[in-house]
């Protein structure tokens, strides 16, 4: 489920962001299962070799100012988590 994919990211985002600031992240199965410089490149790879919405692509970046995503699934929508 994506909103597990969101948590796993919000929990280890420090670590994260220490390893890979200003990449894309494909999360699955609450873990880092790609890395790349935009995400366009993210989303034609990973479509490749997950079904679609069984995978969250996430900007890595300090803070909650990345925190507006679109989640790509059968159905398109945005999800804005930023306060």
């Amino acid at each position: 489920m994506l909103k597990d994919e969101f948590q796993y990211y919000i929990q280890n985002q420090n670590e994260l962001v220490s390893k890979y600031d200003g990449k894309f992240l494909v999360i699955k199965d609450q873990k880092v299962v790609g890395v790349f410089d935009n995400k366009v490149e993210a989303f034609e790879n990973s479509k490749e070799k997950y079904e679609l919405g069984s995978f969250l692509i996430q900007l890595c970046t300090p803070g909650n100012s990345a925190y507006t995503q679109t989640f790509h699934s059968r159905v398109s929508f945005t999800v804005n988590h930023a306060k």
